[in-house]
């Protein structure tokens, strides 16, 4: 059965989550640089956490 993936298997591959983990860090670094919006500058830092608790996470994902 090699080359077959279930729904899951599909859904919950590495690549693009780790994908969507570094844009969401790096709109989160993007909101701690930025002078114009106290609002995003507070919520930055957890952005950043999340973003890399969640590249944490999907690191362990299959290929």
């Amino acid at each position: 059965m090699k080359g077959k993936r279930s729904a899951t298997g599909k859904i919950f591959r590495r690549g693009p989550w780790e994908n969507l983990a570094t844009i969401i860090i790096a709109a989160g670094v993007f909101m701690l640089m930025q002078p114009f919006s106290l609002w995003a500058f507070g919520w930055s830092f957890t952005v950043i956490l999340v973003g890399t608790v969640g590249f944490v996470i999907v690191s362990h994902f299959p290929k």
